[in-house]
């Protein structure tokens, strides 16, 4: 099983109502609930770890998890209330402000981590709660607990207003980053995590020299790439579609990526250390279809295997 290890919150997307001004209508979200929620409709075996309030988002998240297929048994439940991130779409494009103070997913502490990951097989990170102390402490100290024998992803998804403490964030996210086999990247990111005006040819070696076997960087519309420590480097275009919106996008291309790496037995250590540039290939193909079908449709909606 994947254990997707991070953020559950409420997209309050703003929608017409039927006076003409604009209300906002709570969907279930959050960048690493969004990757489990489109595993778990993949059909790939899918866990979620994160802090999820008892109040009436959080049934909302949970009944979410329920209907597609990704197991709870690592949520970990309190009476904080649910993260709320506020979405306003121009041209279909998001931005947000988020509600986070004392939040059930913010304040998780390494202590509430859990000692055993039976039946885990691969780990994944990101998101916000990379960003936010001190769930942030909390998912460091999980990964250096059971990464050393997993399969281990991290896309940071960089939002520098999340940002506190910059040298903190940078500290624990390069500790991180060593630690992982995966790390996908958009163009902003890796020009953040490796400042400087050189071409991203020059900078993908530099990550891979910090310790993972597989880098993953993603360029909007104009598609995303891999590479591998031997030097190879595949790239696969954006399927064209009539976007409606962006919101998710990125997540459940990550999930098309874990889901085909786990089904062609790729998802170990081992194997991504030897990982060919066709299976490389065939595991970018497949995040693009996903994020393709979920871009043409409102919200972080992701397919369901029979609609691929």
């Amino acid at each position: 099983m994947i254990l997707c290890c991070g953020e559950a919150l409420i997209d309050m997307i703003a929608t017409p109502t039927v006076s003409g001004g604009d209300g906002f209508v709570p969907h279930s979200g959050g960048a690493i609930f969004n990757t489990a929620i489109a595993l778990g409709r993949l059909g790939t075996p899918v866990g979620l770890l994160t802090g999820l309030s008892s109040d009436m988002f959080g049934q909302q998240l949970s009944d979410a998890l329920q209907a597609s297929h990704v197991d709870a048994s690592h949520v970990i439940h309190s009476d904080r209330p649910t993260t709320l991130a506020f979405v306003q779409l121009t041209d279909g494009h998001a931005t947000y402000s988020f509600m986070d103070e004392n939040s059930a997913g913010r304040m998780l502490t390494p202590e509430d981590m859990p000692g055993q990951l039976l039946a885990v097989s691969a780990l994944y990170f990101g998101g916000i709660s990379l960003a936010c102390e001190p769930c942030a402490d909390a998912y460091a100290a999980l990964l250096d607990a059971h990464g050393a024998e997993r399969a281990v992803m991290i896309d940071p998804n960089i939002r520098p207003d999340f940002i506190k403490d910059q040298a903190r964030y940078r500290t624990r996210l390069n500790r991180m980053i060593a630690q992982a086999d995966i790390v996908k990247v958009s163009d902003e990111d890796l020009d953040w995590i490796i400042p400087g005006p050189e071409p991203i040819a020059d900078k993908v070696p530099l990550l891979l020299q910090a310790g993972p076997a597989v880098v993953i960087v993603t360029r909007g519309g104009d598609g995303a790439s891999g590479y591998l420590a031997d030097g190879s480097e595949v790239s696969v275009p954006v399927q064209r579609v009539e976007v409606v919106d962006t919101v998710g996008a990125g997540d459940t291309f990550n999930a098309g990526v874990l889901a085909e790496l786990d089904r062609s037995g790729h998802l170990t250590k081992p194997a991504l250390r030897t990982l060919s540039a066709s299976a490389l290939h065939a595991a970018l193909a497949k995040g693009a279809e996903v994020a393709a079908i979920t871009v043409s449709r409102a919200g972080a909606n992701p397919p369901w295997a029979h609609e691929l």
